[in-house]
């Protein structure tokens, strides 16, 4: 019989993967929400793809102690997944950092009590890529937090480095993976989370101009299969896997797939910097993008290709899966 899993942030985008690849491979999972009531909608969207008979739900958040314990009781493996994640600047960087970073703390903590065998972190390349315009970022590299890298970047940086920090001197194994902008359909076919977001302003064409943005991605369904296999695989705890294309891809390419796919709405022309910069003082979209304008970094992604054996999905299908789902 196969192992009993804690997923959290099974809500989520990412999340919901995650559960439905874990129900497919015959895992019990537990999936955590901060409030049952969630737990209704997510239940409906992986009923759609996935049998639920082994999946639970246990209510426990982020910025609280309670639940956790008896979410935790019986589980061999966790998959911490839930973080906050939005490309707006937050008024308050601690609105985002508090919740990642002293939730991680709380999930680990949890996990060491409940003699959990090994914890997989969904951390991001932000963690490695903050505050550098150009060159290659491997799994060896940690994003500079002094540097104005803005509160997403800063806050997968810090929970990251602080899930290290509590799993030294212990017997629980951890690995964590870094995706790279994520895509693909989303379970249920809503437009939820930034990405999905940023394609359906993208294709009803409220997006006047596309950003110099661009970055290392990867399909959804490749981020779920890899951290359910991080589970079990040999030779990866203790280590960092970027899942994430090699080199960075552009929005421009990424409006040039969507416009190629019928989407006419789309828009086609570059938005100058300068002009995302200035308005990044009235407009917290704009000023949550200022840190990744022109940057254009390549990744070290080898060890995931070998160890993980990944077979990257073409990220042109997930762009198109994705619009797709979320015009339908």
């Amino acid at each position: 019989m196969k192992e009993k899993v804690l997923v959290t942030g099974i809500s989520g985008y990412i999340g919901q993967h995650i559960a439905a690849e874990l129900l497919k491979q015959g895992y019990s999972v537990v999936g955590t929400v901060r409030s049952l009531n969630k737990a209704m909608s997510t239940k409906a969207s992986l009923a759609s793809v996935v049998s639920i008979k082994k999946l639970d739900f246990a209510e426990a958040d982020l910025l609280s102690d309670k639940g956790w314990d008896k979410a935790m009781q019986g589980c061999t493996y966790v998959l911490h997944v839930a973080s906050p994640f939005v490309i707006a600047e937050p008024k308050n960087e601690n609105d985002i950092i508090d919740p990642a970073v002293e939730g991680t703390k709380r999930v680990i903590a949890a996990a060491l009590r409940a003699g959990v065998k090994r914890l997989v972190v969904t951390s991001s390349i932000f963690s490695i890529i903050g505050g550098k315009a150009s060159g290659t970022s491997g799994p060896e590299d940690w994003s500079d937090t002094n540097k104005n890298i803005g509160a997403y970047a800063k806050s997968k940086t810090l929970a990251e480095q602080a899930a290290w920090e509590a799993i030294k001197n212990s017997s629980m194994e951890m690995v964590a993976i870094l995706p790279g902008g994520v895509f693909g359909p989303p379970i249920g076919g809503k437009a939820e989370g930034q990405s999905a977001i940023m394609i359906q302003t993208m294709i009803s064409g409220k997006m006047p101009m596309i950003p110099d943005v661009a970055m290392g991605m990867v399909d959804v369904r490749d981020v779920a299969r890899i951290q359910v296999k991080a589970l079990t695989a040999k030779n990866v705890a203790g280590r960092r896997f970027i899942v994430a294309t090699s080199e960075p891809v552009t929005m421009t390419h990424l409006s040039e797939v969507l416009r190629h796919a019928g989407y006419s709405k789309v828009p086609s022309r570059k938005a100058p910097t300068l002009v995302m910069k200035f308005m990044g003082l009235f407009d917290r979209d704009a000023r949550g993008l200022a840190p990744l304008l022109g940057q254009k970094v390549s990744l070290n992604n080898q060890a995931t290709l070998d160890i993980l054996e990944w077979k990257p999905t073409p990220i042109d299908t997930s762009i198109v899966e994705m619009a797709k789902a979320i015009s339908n």
